[in-house]
């Protein structure tokens, strides 16, 4: 499992005191305001900055952080990612993961074969939809619903599914 999990990227700067606006790659953009700190993986290496202050408009957070105070220190690291260590992460129910934590797991089927790896999930509002990439070079769409996606193990960073009719037609 990583250490690190991204909850944001920050786009762009806002004003001239170092503010940053951070759009979320978490589930509540408030989040940002239970933080005492975030990491900014950077081309220099990751940097730790102490949230000094959050507000939010439309679906952005804007970011003011106790270590900078000018825009141009802070405006050479726009794009990088904005990270958490795992231990800061929100506590996860019965049966929820982080999409980072299943990047790359084995899919099998009920049958027992194998169908190929996860390369991405799409989330697409109804339901997050699993990208397969086959030993055949081929991709699977495999919807994570229940009917479909009947284990996730983290730890043995395995799935299995039961593939629908039609789903490997595609």
């Amino acid at each position: 499992m990583e250490d690190y999990l991204r909850v944001g990227t920050y786009v762009n700067t806002h004003g001239i005191k170092g503010e940053i606006k951070v759009y979320p790659h978490t589930d509540d953009v408030r989040r940002f305001s239970d933080l005492e700190y975030v990491i900014l993986d950077t081309k220099d290496g990751k940097i730790n900055y102490h949230i000094q202050s959050v507000r939010y408009y439309k679906n952005m957070a804007i970011i003011k952080f106790a270590e900078i105070d000018n825009i141009n220190d802070i405006e050479k690291y726009k794009g990088a990612d904005v990270l958490i260590e795992r231990s800061n992460a929100v506590s996860l129910k019965d049966g929820e993961y982080f999409i980072c934590d299943i990047i790359g797991a084995d899919v099998y089927a009920d049958t027992g074969e194998k169908l190929g790896i996860i390369k991405e999930v799409l989330q697409t509002g109804a339901n997050d939809v699993y990208v397969v990439e086959g030993g055949n070079g081929k991709e699977l769409l495999i919807p994570v619903i229940p009917s479909c996606v009947l284990d996730v193990d983290t730890d043995a960073k395995c799935v299995k599914v039961h593939m629908l009719p039609g789903l490997s037609d595609l």
